[in-house]
């Protein structure tokens, strides 16, 4: 039986991960810090440690007791705006922490290691829909950060003498249940919550900004599949290419709770990309995949979900 470490697998994508790894006969592995990530979401027959990715010793004891075959990193600093106001702490956690589970993979024999990227990463210069061979140019210290993971991947991918196998998988903007409503990120999740506790959302600028809106469901088979076909050290777009503004988001989540808000508006967020949305060809072409769910049938899922918790 295989045996795969989650990181942040109490967090929102990772414990979806987790969940699926489970039902294809992976033993898991979660460590995840708790500072984002729920005890709720861990699933009861994953092993859990309590632990931070940046605590090196702790690290590489959890590798050397578990031997994992596999890693599927999610542990990060998810806030974009928080990462505009304290690039050091982001880059302690997207960088110093990520080359702590490098360095552990490679000691211990990792088969592979799948990494959470972010569309974050190709800032605002690439046609929309962005595609693999575009330059990145993030706008943002998370961004530059992610990025900056994803070339210390490459390098590791390419040493002669003992490479990393490795997999990058750019999620456009992952919604669905369990998404955190607390935070600054997740519109559909903040929205979704004050609507259900009649509350007025504020939208950030003109609502003009555009995001590819992915099923978190989608993105969780997207990386099995990264995981089963030989990528050769790849980096995939995982997204519909589907352009939606928060105005539009607005209008389908008041539909769904039956809300009578009228939008309102607020000042817009530095460092915050105008349009985004990605071209996942590659990954229908090499993985075999496509996004099943559509936007409505994954808003009125992610209603549901917060409705009964």
């Amino acid at each position: 039986m295989p045996k795969s470490i989650v990181t942040g697998g109490a967090g929102f994508i990772g414990s979806h991960m987790a969940d699926f790894l489970i039902k294809k006969g992976h033993k898991v592995v979660v460590i995840d810090n708790l500072k984002v990530g729920k005890r709720r979401n861990l699933n009861p027959r994953a092993k859990f440690y309590k632990k931070d990715i940046k605590n090196r010793k702790a690290i590489f004891e959890i590798f050397r007791r578990e031997r994992p075959d596999y890693v599927f990193h999610y542990a990060a600093q998810i806030y974009v705006r928080y990462s505009v106001t304290n690039p050091v702490e982001d880059a302690e956690d997207n960088i110093i922490g990520g080359l702590n589970l490098i360095e552990a993979s490679r000691k211990y024999k990792v088969k592979k290691l799948l990494f959470a990227s972010s569309a974050a990463v190709y800032g605002e210069k690439c046609k929309v829909p962005m595609q693999e061979a575009c330059p990145p140019n993030p706008v943002s210290p998370y961004g530059v950060a992610k990025f900056s993971f994803e070339k210390y991947l490459n390098c590791y991918g390419s040493l002669a003498k003992d490479p990393l196998d490795y997999a990058v998988l750019r999620y456009a903007n992952v919604y669905g249940p369990r998404q955190d409503s607390k935070g600054e990120s997740g519109v559909i999740a903040i929205f979704t919550e004050k609507f259900l506790k009649k509350k007025q959302p504020i939208i950030n600028g003109d609502g003009k900004n555009t995001r590819d809106y992915v099923y978190v469901g989608d993105v969780v088979n997207a990386t099995w599949l990264a995981l089963r076909k030989k990528t050769k050290n790849k980096v995939f777009n995982i997204g519909t290419g589907k352009e939606t503004n928060v105005n539009q988001i607005f209008n389908k989540l008041k539909k769904f709770t039956g809300s009578k808000y009228k939008a309102k508006h607020g000042p817009a967020k530095a460092g915050e990309e105008r349009r985004s949305a990605l071209n996942s060809a590659r990954a229908r072409r090499e993985l075999g995949w496509r996004p099943k769910v559509s936007l409505d049938k994954g808003l009125a899922q992610t209603v549901k979900w917060f409705e009964e918790n």
